[in-house]
Order: C-alpha cells, then structure tokens, then sequence
C-alpha cells in the first residue's frame, strides 16, 4: 500500500505500508479456566471496555460459568459483533482499564505487537475498516450482530506509517480527545451548579428568604401577583405587521417557527388572530413534556418581534428584573402554583389554566438591586455553559474531521 492520508504531520514524506491485522497481532486464546479472574468487561460502543458491573448496574455473567470467558490483560483489544447506529460494524476498543478481566468468548480479543497501541486504537474509532467488514461478514440470523470468520477478520488491511508517526498521530488524537472532556465536564459542572443554585436562590416552601444569597443582602423578600408586575398582552397581529410566527419550546426557548420545524406551520395569511410578541415579552406555552410539565415560560431573546398562537399566554413586565424573572421560571417553584389552579383537561399533553388565574401568580420579589445580582449571576453561568458546550463541539468536528482524514481511505 502506497496511499498516504489527506492530512499528515509535516516532516513525514514516506509511503505507509499495509500489514493485516495478523501481521501486527495475536488472537487471545487464554481461558480462565483456572477462575482466576472473575471480573467480567463488556466493550461499549460509548464507553470502550469497562466493568459489567459498571455499565449493567449488575453482574450479568454467572460467576459459575466464566471459565470459558478470554482473559484480557491491560491494553488487549477487544471486538464486539453486536452492531449498533454508533457502530455499524460492532466496535474494536483496548482495555485502558489497567486491570486484567475477562470476556464473553463471543467477542474477539488480540494483543498486538510492532505497532504502537495508542495509533491502533485511534484507527479503530475511524470507519477506514468498516468496508473490509462490511465486504467480508454478514448480520446472519441475529440482525443485531455482524458475523466474520476469525481467520478472515486477522486479514484485516491495516495502514502503518512509520514508528514516529504513528505515535505522533495517537498522541494528537488522544490529547484532542482529553480538550473534549475537558469541556464537556465543564459544561456538566456548570449545568449542575445552575441547578443547585436554582434550588437555593430562591425562597422554597413559603420562606421569605432563599438559602443561599449574595452578601449584603438581609431583607425578606415581599410577594407579587403576577398581574402585579406584568400585563397580559392582548395587542392582535390585525394588520398582519409581523409575517413571523415563533415558537416556545421547553429546550432551545423562543425561537422562529421556521427555524424550529424547518419550515413554517401557519399560513403566513392566517397570522391576524395571533398575538404580538415584542422583543422582552414572555410567553407561556400550555405544552407539557417531561422537561416542563406544566409548560415552559420563556422570554424573547430574539431582538426582534414576532406573533404567536393565541393557545400561548403572553406577558409584558413592569418593575421587576427581566433576567431575574426570567431564570426564577427556570425553577420548579411556581409550578405547584399552577397544579393546585389548572390540570391537564381532555388534552394529556396540554395544561389548563385560566388567563385570570395564570396572573395571580405568586411571583418572589426582593430589592431590585438583588434581582439584578441573581439576573446576572445565572446568566453568566448561561455564557459559561455555551461557551464550553460550544468549544466541545467545535473540537468534535475537528476529531471527527481528522479520523476520516488521518489514515488513508482505501487499500
């Protein structure tokens, strides 16, 4: 093989070779049949080879029947014909566990050798061998599983450059692996701060005070009814001002109907019963889900105006903190409010409220200056939160990018 990849470090000229996977390693054929090892690997799609223990939240191999299970000792490989949408081959993955256990003897294990293990590995979380599998085994009578003769699975074609390119393209992959998880434990420990904190910011259970607050600040807290700092907007699109109608889902909040379907749902001539929504209206949405289950309240972020569904409530503030406001109906706190005055009526997914009981809301209300700090204070951890998941994802395309172009396409 003389092909070469797209992308390669410079320095490196040479033509990489083609071994097969025999070439470069050796079937496990050891059986634990002494029962020396009873902890039993599972290889995951998603999580690589890690405890049964660990992934079914139980043992599932009987510890009275494991002798005939291979031994996998730290950095073996390891292949598992159950296919999956994120493995449609079944996936290879080394144990980087540092322990030795064992496995099914309806998976493949190998050791390698005269090739470095890290650079193996990255091959394997590319799709350049899926062909060879494809063209060579076959789902048989389990749709869910890929069968390939063992002798025919060690012809697999494997690319190999050179000893220091090899290590050199591991190490690349692997270290823009660990920036991906990096940001995206990040963005979990931000996620779950915004949580906690949206529990304790907030006066729970009727108290006047929340648990956690910023220094400074020792008043109670008063109480307004909703209809005390909002009015019902109840402006009509009459004149068919505003062609946009938007949308208030519980995930991604106020967005253009458009944009969230992919395409517009009303007819655009039909648009004169909806409501205006001006930029900084909330709107509730009746629409419940697991996420919401009386319904997400969202607030128009767009910068610009639309309409809405008269099914949606709109609202209009006055004398209250928009961002404070806004992040208090990302709590739990005003939906027993609405369970004790509304249900779901005829339609299960659809909550029932009354506009005039909707608006006697019990809304918490401190000084403005701490509704600001609170405002502020969740919407920076919002910042925080998609600077991170966006970083993540950024350097997931980048890793998705290099493995289809890092080891060369065809053989």
């Amino acid at each position: 093989m003389t092909d070469i990849p797209k992308v390669r470090f410079k320095g490196f000229t040479c033509p990489w070779k083609q071994r097969k996977l025999r070439q470069v390693s050796e079937k496990v054929t050891q059986k634990n049949g002494d029962m020396q090892y009873i902890e039993t690997f599972t290889n995951s799609a998603e999580y690589g080879i890690i405890s049964q223990r660990d992934f079914f939240d139980r043992d599932i191999s009987n510890i009275k029947n494991i002798d005939n299970y291979y031994v996998v000792e730290n950095d073996t490989f390891v292949y598992n014909p159950r296919i999956s949408t994120s493995a449609p081959v079944g996936p290879i993955n080394r144990n980087k566990l540092g322990r030795t256990g064992i496995v099914s003897p309806l998976y493949t294990a190998f050791k390698t050798h005269d090739i470095n293990t890290e650079y193996l590995e990255w091959f394997f979380k590319s799709n350049c061998w899926h062909q060879f599998m494809y063209s060579n085994g076959n789902s048989g009578a389990r749709f869910d599983r890929l069968s390939i003769n063992n002798t025919i699975f060690f012809d697999m074609p494997i690319p190999v450059p050179d000893i220091k390119e090899q290590r050199k393209v591991g190490a690349f992959l692997t270290e823009l692996d660990n920036y991906i998880t990096f940001h995206q434990r990040k963005c979990d420990e931000m996620k779950e701060l915004k949580r906690y904190m949206l529990k304790k910011m907030f006066p729970q259970n009727g108290k006047k005070v929340p648990e956690i607050r910023f220094a400074g600040f020792t008043d109670y807290w008063e109480q307004r009814k909703l209809s005390e700092i909002a009015d019902k907007v109840i402006e009509k699109n009459k004149s068919n001002e505003f062609p946009e109608p938007f949308t208030n889902s519980a995930e991604l909040g106020i967005v253009s109907q458009k944009d969230y379907f992919d395409r517009e749902v009303v007819n655009q001539e039909n648009l004169y019963g909806y409501y205006v929504v001006r930029n900084n209206d909330f709107v509730y949405n009746p629409r419940i889900s697991v996420t919401a289950p009386v319904g997400p309240i969202n607030r128009n972020r767009l910068g610009r105006n639309g309409v809405m569904s008269p099914l949606y409530t709109v609202f209009r503030t006055h004398g209250i903190d928009n961002l404070y406001l806004e992040f208090y109906f990302k709590t739990a706190s005003w939906h027993r409010f609405m369970k004790l005055n509304g249900d779901s009526g005829a339609r299960f997914d659809r909550f029932t409220i009354s506009s005039t009981k909707f608006m006697e809301m019990p809304i918490p209300f401190p000084n403005k200056e701490e509704q600001r700090k609170i405002g502020e204070y969740f919407d920076n951890l919002d910042h925080l939160i998609t600077l991170h998941q966006r970083k993540c994802d950024e350097l997931k395309e980048v890793k998705k990018f290099m493995l289809q172009n890092m080891f060369p396409q065809k053989g």
